[in-house]
Order: structure tokens, then sequence, then C-alpha cells
């Protein structure tokens, strides 16, 4: 039935329900790997939970791509939705920062009232962490090298360009991975090794994500699903990758600089 409206008004859909088994899965498999040792619910759940992702935002970009179903008044829903979710994240990783400030700015007489900590030996911050904020710092001039190459319709700088961040992601990751692996002190090392791997942990783990999102958006754009008017999945990506950035920057000045 046609309607006379710009909303996008979704079809039933099975993966809201998928989404949420996969995620009950999930928890009851890690109280069963926690008391039994076993992982076997939780893999099921992973499975599950993954199966939902693929399919559910297949399903979305089947509705923006091939159906139409994203109007400019749906498209502007989901920027705000993206503004407010990436607004969410800011304030997760404020957690961590107000941890840091709250142990640092006043250290504690348990760790010997010093920042850092008596006995724990911090990285160099002109040295490996420098390294990855130079790639961090490339990686964004690449991905708005993307949006303005999308924006004038050349479509082989535009891969050119989405494939050089998502490489300057890896390498980020993989420098990220062996600093973890040669650090001198650890997650157990006094409040200094909890704000240090939490913050830098996670921030990792968004960096992960990110490159994810940009792999799956370089596929979507060497198939043509992107124009220069209707490229939002793209623009998205950008955004959490510029917010991913920005807080490697306060990462970068205050745990590994300052903090040092």
């Amino acid at each position: 039935m046609s309607h006379y409206h710009p909303y996008h008004i979704v079809d039933i859909s099975p993966w809201p329900l998928t989404g949420a088994i996969g995620a009950f899965t999930i928890m009851i498999g890690m109280i069963n790997w926690f008391h039994m040792n076993s992982m076997t619910i939780l893999t099921i759940g992973y499975i599950i939970t993954l199966m939902t992702m693929f399919l559910w935002w297949r399903d979305v970009i089947r509705e923006a791509t091939f159906q139409g179903h994203h109007t400019n008044k749906v498209t502007m829903n989901m920027r705000w939705g993206m503004i407010m979710f990436i607004t969410s994240e800011v304030f997760f990783f404020v957690s961590f920062f107000w941890a840091f400030f709250h142990s640092s700015l006043s250290p504690a007489i348990e760790i010997g009232a010093s920042w850092p900590p008596t006995g724990i030996t911090p990285f160099n911050p002109f040295q490996i962490p420098l390294l990855n904020t130079i790639i961090l710092l490339s990686s964004g001039v690449s991905i708005t090298w993307t949006h303005h190459s999308i924006m004038e319709k050349n479509y082989s700088q535009s891969v050119k360009s989405l494939l050089i961040t998502i490489l300057l992601g890896l390498y980020f990751i993989s420098i990220q991975g062996l600093e973890y692996y040669e650090a001198p002190f650890s997650i157990a090392d006094s409040v200094y090794g909890s704000t240090f791997f939490m913050a830098t942990g996670f921030h990792g783990l968004h960096v992960i994500i990110g490159t994810l999102f940009l792999s799956v958006t370089l596929i979507r754009l060497i198939k043509f699903h992107f124009s220069s008017h209707h490229h939002f999945g793209f623009e998205a990506a950008a955004w959490y990758w510029h917010f991913v950035d920005v807080v490697w920057l306060f990462l970068y000045i205050s745990i590994y600089w300052w903090g040092n």
C-alpha cells in the first residue's frame, strides 16, 4: 500500500528477537564459563549474535541502496542517531579520564604518593605512542580525502584513500598489540595499570570496530552503493573514525605524556 509521508516504516523483522536471544545466550554462557569452565554455550551465543548483526545490517543496506527507503528525512534522523551514539561514547571515555585524573592529581599513600606509582616504569611518549599518534592523524587525513573524492565523484581516488585508511588502522592495531606485549607493567599493577589498560584497551577495541566499519564501507564503495548525494553509510563511519582520532589525542596527551 502506498503512503504519503517521508518516513520509513520498517517491515516485520526477526532480528530484534534473535539479537535478544543471542545476548541472553552470551550472558548464560559467561556464567557457565566462569563456574563450569565450558565455553560451549558462550560460543553459541556469539554465533547467534554475529549472525544477527550480519543479516540485520544486510537488510539495512538493502533498504538504503536498492529499495530507496532512506529518504532525506530518514537520513537526517539517522544522522542525529549517530550523533547521539558518539556523544554516549564520549561520556564512556570521560569515565576513564575521570578515574585517571582522580588518581594522578592526588596520588594515594598506598602507591607511594607519586605518579606514576613507585615501581612503575611508564612508556616513553616519544617512541611507540608518538608513532601511533602519527598513524591515526594520517588516517584522519586519508579518510577526509575519501570524503572529498566521493563528493567530487572520483571513484578511483575514493577507493585508494579508504584502503589507505583501513591499512593505517590495521597498522595501529598491530603496533598497540606489540606495545602491550612489551609493556613493563600489567593491568594488575596498581591503579596506574588499571587506568592505562582500560583506557587504551577500550580505545584499541574502538579502532578495531572502526576498521571493520570502514572495511564494510569499502566493499559498498567498490559495489557503487554510494553517490555524491547519498553516502551516509560512509559519513557515519568517517564520524566514528574522527571520534577515535580525537580520543587518542586526549589519551596521548594525558596518559602517555602528562601522566609520565
